[in-house]
């Protein structure tokens, strides 16, 4: 019987650590953008990427325009080539893209502004991290004798620049905000700058002494669930057989023989 316990015991926690071991079988995947801008001229192109770790199948750039219409690429717009997708923009294509699995994961979104202006602002797309260099460009569809250019955070002048151009030695999160500029010809549409706080290297600081690893949960909230719901049944048939395992050993222990026929004749003649 204790054979058969611990067997059963070793089969169940096998199996649930396979469950876990493959319950998060999904990559993680991130978008991005070239040119690394979030405004464009009418009929410019760019090219959006999936950046999956892992198994890449599945995997499709998405858009979401400013009227609401939600499409993937190679649909009415764009050309697939690889994980990559091509867009040669036209006004309608504002709005915010982003990379989707079949299973509904998302990666990170970028914000695409087509202007049919004559003024843009180039400014990244993606995320900017403390501490880099920055440059914003007021660009001209033409050319201008004017270079001239005031430069907007949060709509408040910042900058005056006779080059179009002004630079953030190094950004920090207070630089994070909604950002225009004006020459003059006209005004740009306005673009959200991210700022994230700072990698820090491995080799910045001494190595600290080996400590025992602690997991890191590092899933989402309905893989989360599934993983438990799945597992869930193999804990708790182990926690049964152990139960009874128990319960049969201390009894066996714990168990008086009886006594046979002839012991109490024996425990009689004893007696008198």
């Amino acid at each position: 019987m204790e054979r058969t316990c611990l067997l059963l015991l070793l089969l169940s926690t096998l199996v649930y650590c396979s469950i876990g071991q493959g319950g998060d079988l999904s990559p993680s995947a991130s978008l991005s953008i070239s040119p690394d801008r979030s405004q464009f001229f009418k009929f410019e192109s760019v090219s959006l990427s999936c950046e999956v770790q892992g198994n890449s199948t599945g995997w499709r750039v998405v858009r979401n325009t400013e009227r609401g219409n939600l499409s993937e690429c190679n649909t009415d717009w764009g050309k697939q080539q690889g994980s990559s997708c091509n867009v040669s923009l036209i006004p309608s294509h504002s709005g915010v893209y982003w990379c989707e699995s079949g299973s509904g994961e998302h990666s990170n979104a970028v914000n695409i502004t087509v202007h049919d202006g004559a003024v843009i602002l180039e400014s990244p797309a993606l995320p900017v991290t403390e501490g880099d260099s920055v440059t914003l460009r007021c660009r001209y569809k033409g050319t201008l004798s004017n270079l001239t250019t005031d430069f907007y955070k949060d709509g408040s002048l910042i900058r005056n620049a006779t080059t179009g151009e002004m630079t953030i030695p190094a950004v920090s999160k207070s630089d994070e905000g909604l950002y225009k500029c004006t020459n003059s010809e006209e005004e740009s549409p306005e673009s959200w700058m991210t700022v994230t706080g700072v990698l820090l290297s491995p080799t910045a600081f001494p190595t600290p002494i080996p400590s025992p690893a602690v997991p890191v949960l590092s899933m989402s909230l309905p893989r989360l669930l599934c993983s438990l719901l799945v597992g869930s049944p193999y804990l708790l048939v182990t926690t049964i057989l152990l139960v009874k395992c128990c319960r049969s050993r201390t009894q066996g222990e714990t168990r008086v023989p009886r006594k046979t026929h002839q012991d109490q004749l024996g425990d009689r003649v004893e007696e008198e």
